[in-house]
């Protein structure tokens, strides 16, 4: 008896290797980043850190000074490229305000993708004001 098997996969990141299926995760690009995988995160991380140097704004109380303190933002890039906000933790509320609206500004890209589907990806951003 002879038995011929064979497998064809349509998705990036997914390889078959015997009985074994793995899918990878492949990261959101963000616009105007090109190129390989590689250099499509190593931009990804250059933009963020770009966008949150320029929108990077010390909140002030009402009196006008400045507020010191630490937030933390966890959020996802959605199956639409989105920003969708997990979380934000912090002491002073004005300070979480601050990050979230920091994380917001991020503009719309392609979002990850594991097994050829967009999935949403998780990132925690920590801010020291």
């Amino acid at each position: 008896m002879l038995l011929i098997g064979g497998t064809v996969f349509a998705q990036t990141g997914v390889k078959a290797e015997g009985n074994t299926l793995t899918t990878r995760e492949i990261a959101p690009v963000w616009p105007g980043c090109e190129g390989s995988e590689a250099s499509k995160k190593t931009c990804f991380k250059q933009k963020l850190v770009e966008h949150l140097k320029e929108n990077y704004k010390f909140p002030r109380d009402a009196a006008g000074k400045i507020i010191r303190g630490k937030a933390v933002v966890s959020f996802n890039i959605d199956e639409e490229g989105k920003v969708d906000i997990l979380k934000v933790e912090g002491p002073k509320k004005e300070l979480n305000e601050e990050a979230k609206r920091i994380i917001l500004a991020i503009p719309q890209m392609k979002p990850g993708e594991r097994a050829g589907k967009p999935v949403p990806i998780r990132y925690t951003v920590p801010f020291t004001f």
